[in-house]
């Protein structure tokens, strides 16, 4: 397997494709973007000019960025010299196994094979590839969006070989993602297993009226998602424990717990039920667009992560 990267074709312009494409220009790599999108030429131009701020304020330089990507015309021509893939499909097991089909068929034979399914493990579209080609894929997930939110997911097949996971690595420690190898396939994976953990008990609570989304929101933003950007679950609840820490915890509180757990809710499933949250939640963000919904969470997490380089920053 190789380990100089210059090469990366993006297949799939949508929300997450445009912004791996921004960042992947950012840090020096040619980029072939293609997607049937009949507006893809000006999509990605739009999306260079949209996140090029954001990354110049991380310290990358931008400039000539529009010049290091290139529209293609179709998978052939996106992955022919291409050193690492990153497709960006629709979630669809069927649709993938048959574009996997045609990236080990085009791409050269030392490129790595990466998807950024949400929700569906790699075994699930490789079964008809053969070795030397399944050995190359594996899942590279990440979180919305990747120029900003540095996680990636590694999650290696049934047959993905282990250079393949050590390159995808190295490839994302590259580009300035935090990697982390997950050793067993599960759907969801990790992250957004965590998140639809959470979001069930959200939806119940606003289902019974105990909260309406706004607050929800708030609840999270302003005590949970606070702590978890500087200490994960099991650290927090560590340090929850005070010096006896987690085995402290556990043992005073363990009971308890667990009583919150079986009593935690399940949101109903009608339609009727679908469509009055529905209705809440577009009631507390309707009023503003798109854009700027997304612009003030953008300029939010670079705050917070500009935070917290300055702390890593006093504590080395």
């Amino acid at each position: 397997m190789i380990r100089a990267f210059r090469t990366a074709a993006v297949i799939g312009a949508g929300t997450i494709g445009l912004s791996w494409t921004t960042l992947f220009a950012a840090h020096g790599l040619t980029v072939r973007v293609t997607d049937p999108r009949p507006d893809l030429a000006e999509a990605v131009d739009e999306a260079l000019a949209r996140y090029a701020p954001h990354l110049a304020a991380r310290g990358l330089d931008v400039t000539g960025l529009a010049g290091r990507v290139r529209i293609a015309a179709d998978v052939t021509e996106a992955v022919r010299d291409a050193d690492v893939v990153q497709e960006n499909g629709p979630e669809r097991a069927e649709f993938k196994q048959d574009l996997f089909a045609a990236l080990a068929r085009e791409a050269p034979g030392h490129a790595l094979l990466l998807s950024s399914s949400s929700a569906i493990p790699s075994s699930a579209f490789t079964r008809e590839l053969p070795d030397e080609a399944a050995a190359r894929v594996l899942i590279g997930h990440p979180f919305n969006p990747p120029h900003l939110v540095p996680l990636v997911e590694v999650v290696p097949g049934e047959r993905t070989g282990e250079d393949a996971v050590r390159d995808a690595v190295d490839f994302y420690t590259s580009i300035g993602r935090t990697p982390v190898v997950e050793r067993k396939e599960i759907p969801g994976f990790v992250g957004n297993r965590l998140q639809n953990a959470l979001s069930r008990e959200a939806v119940y609570l606003v289902e019974q009226g105990v909260v309406t989304p706004e607050e929800l929101d708030k609840v999270v933003t302003h005590s949970l998602g606070l702590r978890w950007a500087t200490v994960g679950p099991f650290l927090g609840s560590h340090l929850g424990g005070g010096p006896g820490g987690y085995r402290h915890l556990a043992e005073h509180i363990g009971a308890s717990m667990q009583r919150m757990w079986a009593g935690l809710g399940t949101p109903s499933q009608s339609e009727e039920e679908q469509e009055r949250l529905i209705e809440a939640v577009e009631q507390a963000y309707g009023s503003s667009t798109y854009p700027e919904l997304t612009g003030a969470r953008d300029r939010r997490q670079l705050a917070v992560l500009s935070a917290l380089d300055g702390a890593d920053k006093e504590e080395n």
